[in-house]
């Protein structure tokens, strides 16, 4: 009997981020549940060798092309990638809204050297920006070391105090929400969901059920 593994238009609804990955190029999953071309590899030309065999088209804004390294021999160096913080990128903030996004997906939390920079980085935004931010974490694939824990756990909970008006958190693993309960749950309430759209809805429900000034 046929079972549906994978659900597109679910996927949209919750938010998730799906990519599509072939050997000529990449759709993703966007925001209104359409298929979107965003990458073409190299050598690959869209009408003939990408449009000219699919029964519909996708929506094309401006697709990139496919990092080059992937259809080379030699090893692309990905352990240095996602082991490499690269904390500034991770760090957005929309001032419209006042919200501060922490995208630490696939980062790994060695040990309290790592805390420390990802305080860093995230404390020196806050004080830029000068105000108190509501904020969402994609902890989708981070790994936190034992020995990392507990300050990561204080880190959280300072930050909070000094810097955060509201805060909720996202992670696809239910594992990774379950670890992410044990660590904070001494320290400040969790508020692990499974997808960015139900993190952001938990602040956007506190904000509606406000008093108002």
């Amino acid at each position: 009997m046929g079972q549906v593994t994978f659900s597109g238009p679910l996927a949209a609804r919750r938010g998730q981020p799906v990519l599509y990955v072939t050997e000529r190029c990449v759709f993703r999953l966007n925001e209104d549940g359409a298929l979107e071309l965003i990458e073409i590899a190299p050598g690959i030309e869209l009408e003939r060798d990408i449009l000219a065999h699919m029964a519909f088209r996708p929506v094309i804004n401006d697709p990139r092309p496919m990092d080059g390294r992937i259809f080379r021999a030699e090893p692309m160096g990905l352990k240095s990638i996602l082991l490499d913080l690269h904390l500034d990128d991770r760090i957005g903030y929309d001032p419209h809204r006042n919200l501060l996004f922490l995208n630490f997906e696939n980062m790994h939390i060695h040990d309290s050297a790592d805390v420390a920079a990802v305080r860093q980085a995230v404390e020196a935004r806050c004080r830029e920006i000068g105000r108190r931010v509501d904020v969402v974490v994609n902890y989708g694939g981070v790994r936190i070391d034992d020995e990392a824990t507990q300050a990561y756990a204080a880190m959280v909970q300072d930050m909070e105090a000094r810097y955060y008006a509201r805060i909720s958190r996202y992670a696809t693993s239910a594992f990774m929400r379950m670890k992410l309960g044990r660590i904070l749950t001494r320290t400040v309430a969790p508020h692990v969901f499974e997808s960015r759209a139900e993190a952001q809805h938990f602040l956007d429900r506190i904000e509606a059920d406000r008093p108002p000034a």
